[in-house]
């Protein structure tokens, strides 16, 4: 029971910890000059953005990376914001 109850706030953290990474990654969207990026530039920084913030998210609940299937599936998900 308390296993599930650490479980569930761990998860929690993850769906908060995407929408921030959402918006540290548009606010980071800008190109050299200062402008924001737009169409295919901002797609793809915002792109290789999120993944390189889900990889760093990617820990089981005792602390260790995830691997294999497990950070593949943990990634999808944490890329769509879900």
């Amino acid at each position: 029971m308390v296993r599930g109850m650490i479980l569930a706030a761990f998860i929690a953290t993850f769906v908060g910890g995407a929408a921030f990474a959402q918006e540290t990654c548009e606010s980071k969207a800008v190109g050299k000059d200062g402008k924001a990026l737009a169409g295919a530039a901002k797609t793809s920084f915002m792109k290789k953005c999120m993944a390189d913030s889900c990889t760093t998210k990617a820990v089981s609940a005792d602390g260790k990376p995830l691997s294999g299937a497990a950070k593949t599936s943990f990634i999808k998900k944490c890329e769509k914001g879900a």
